[in-house]
């Protein structure tokens, strides 16, 4: 994947450096974030019993709040980007639901209609802003694209990874293995394909929240069903703590950049 975000500033043309490096890092990073939205969805929507559209409500904005304070920072936050990542995948978790169960889609046609969303957002973000760079953005719209298009990637995640789970046949064990070998697939066409990295780019985004949901799965359920039992509280506790880590470190990591640059 493309590494850095250089823009050129000009009277047209903002300089956008706001968006993290595509390194091993940021896929772990995801994988805990939307692990944790998968959790923290179903705390909010089943265990407190606030029920899904309420939740899809409450979620939905935070995630406005987050993704205003995102726009209108000048440089890349780690704190703020993956505070934004966390609120789409919690909303999308609850969207997801409120779909396919609150409206009676169903997982497959509920994955339907999200694929073809996702589709419809990137064919118009190309259109508008003739780039689909997730590395080099150079506009407010082109920001807005992006996050419009990372929210829907994570609610059809979360679809796509119920159909897999209960309708498909395959269960949670062989939903994740098909998964994990969907991703390697996709690591494999990275390194020895001249398939356009933003297409794997997206493509490994939407397989992370499966992939990450049964990793939430395997968390929360019952001995007698081969998880940990932690529960969605004491999952969400475990998952935040990790993903906590994991953006101070990055912190250090960039912070330590950029005094290199200075000197």
């Amino acid at each position: 994947m493309p590494k850095g975000v250089q823009c050129m500033n000009n009277s047209t043309e903002i300089s956008w450096n706001k968006l993290p490096e595509i390194t091993l890092a940021f896929w772990v990073m995801k994988i805990c974030a939307t692990t944790l939205g998968e959790t923290a969805g179903d705390l909010l929507s089943m265990t407190l019993n606030v029920g899904y559209a309420l939740s899809s409500i409450l979620l939905l904005s935070f995630f406005f709040v987050m993704l205003i304070i995102q726009l209108f920072t000048k440089k890349h936050v780690p704190v703020i980007y993956w505070a934004v990542i966390l609120a789409t995948s919690t909303a999308g978790t609850t969207m997801s639901d409120f779909m396919d169960r609150t409206l009676g889609l169903g997982y497959a046609l509920g994955s339907s209609i999200l694929v073809m969303l996702l589709i419809t957002i990137l064919i118009i973000w190309r259109m508008t802003e003739k780039s689909l760079s997730v590395t080099n953005i150079k506009s407010l719209r082109g920001e807005v694209f992006y996050w419009t298009a990372i929210l829907f990637s994570n609610t059809l995640g979360t679809a796509l990874g119920d159909f897999l789970a209960d309708d498909s046949g395959l269960g949670f064990s062989g939903g994740a293995i098909l998964i994990g070998s969907l991703l390697a697939l996709v690591v494999l066409a990275y390194f020895f394909t001249k398939i356009s990295t933003i297409i794997l780019f997206w493509v490994a985004f939407v397989l992370t929240r499966p992939f990450g949901a049964t990793f939430g799965d395997l968390l929360t359920k019952p001995l007698e069903k081969g998880g940990l039992d932690f529960g969605t509280i004491g999952s969400s506790a475990i998952l935040f703590s990790i993903l906590v880590v994991l953006v101070v470190i990055s912190i250090i990591k960039l912070n330590a950049k950029r005094r290199a640059k200075v000197f």
